[in-house]
């Protein structure tokens, strides 16, 4: 498959993005910074080890739990599948959510792993196979160039032999304050990406909807031998009635003691934050 290399007029605007998450920590620092940290520990997660970052894209008003946390940078595990999706459609990786992927027959920790699947199921079901069969298509090159265009954490790739890994297990970090400027940017399609890529892309990214609402988002889990496990869930609220009419881009991330107890809590505590800034109808 031919690998498309980035257009001139997508590294201009790359370079326009670089100060993205020091203008969201500026207006952040601007005034103090509401808490979060009830609806963290109204979901039996400790805001000490933890922290949720809201942006409201609209008036640009931030709601943070820990701020110390917040610009400390993590593996992203498979919140990266996000901007993964939107580089394989971007370069011609992958010719977009409906291309299917054969299983090779290899047991794999998921059930649902273990069969034929689309590009969009993969996105859903963080099938890990097949974003291992697509970072090779894209390179380790192209693929350095882009998250630096998106202005994705480090956008550390490591070496050419780690072009499966480097999302798993290093060296790509970032911040749930650098994951809360990505997506407002891509919320607000704003990214370096033709409008094909967002047709395609977005739509697979939503994880649930109700009256007048539509949540796009993306669980994670850093697992590595010798390292704390570390829960993530990203993504952005489309909210047009309700109470708090808005656009909401949030990242939340935790330690995880007990991860059989604790992954559920991820996307709890968004749910919960949202509902509480009334942006999300409360929950029965």
């Amino acid at each position: 498959m031919q690998r498309l290399i980035a257009r001139p007029s997508h590294i201009a605007a790359g370079l326009l993005m670089v100060t993205v998450a020091a203008v969201l920590g500026a207006c952040m620092s601007m005034a103090p910074l509401p808490e979060l940290s009830a609806s963290v520990a109204a979901e039996d997660v400790d805001p000490a080890t933890s922290t949720l970052v809201i942006y409201r894209l609209e008036d640009e008003r931030t709601w943070i739990s820990n701020p110390a946390r917040a610009s400390e940078r993590f593996s992203p595990a498979s919140t990266s599948k996000i901007p993964h999706t939107l580089i394989a459609i971007e370069t011609g990786a992958v010719t977009g959510p409906d291309e299917v992927f054969k299983w090779d027959g290899q047991k794999r920790f998921m059930d649902n792993w273990n069969e034929d699947q689309t590009f969009a199921d993969a996105f859903k079901r963080s099938t890990v196979w097949i974003f291992q069969t697509v970072t090779p298509r894209i390179g380790s090159a192209v693929l350095h160039d882009w998250l630096q265009q998106l202005n994705y954490g480090n956008a550390d790739v490591g070496p050419a032999d780690n072009v499966t890994q480097y999302w798993l297990a290093g060296p790509l970090a970032i911040s749930a304050e650098e994951q809360v400027a990505f997506l407002a940017h891509l919320a607000r399609r704003t990214l370096p990406l033709s409008a094909r890529t967002y047709d395609l892309a977005v739509p697979v990214m939503v994880a649930d909807s109700g009256a007048g609402w539509t949540l796009y988002g993306k669980t994670g889990w850093h697992s590595v031998d010798g390292e704390p496990e570390i829960g993530w869930y990203v993504g952005w609220l489309e909210q047009t009635g309700g109470e708090a009419p808005g656009t909401y881009a949030f990242a939340f991330n935790m330690d995880m003691a007990a991860p059989d107890a604790d992954l559920p809590k991820r996307k709890g505590v968004v749910l919960r934050a949202l509902s509480d800034l009334r942006a999300l109808p409360a929950a029965n």
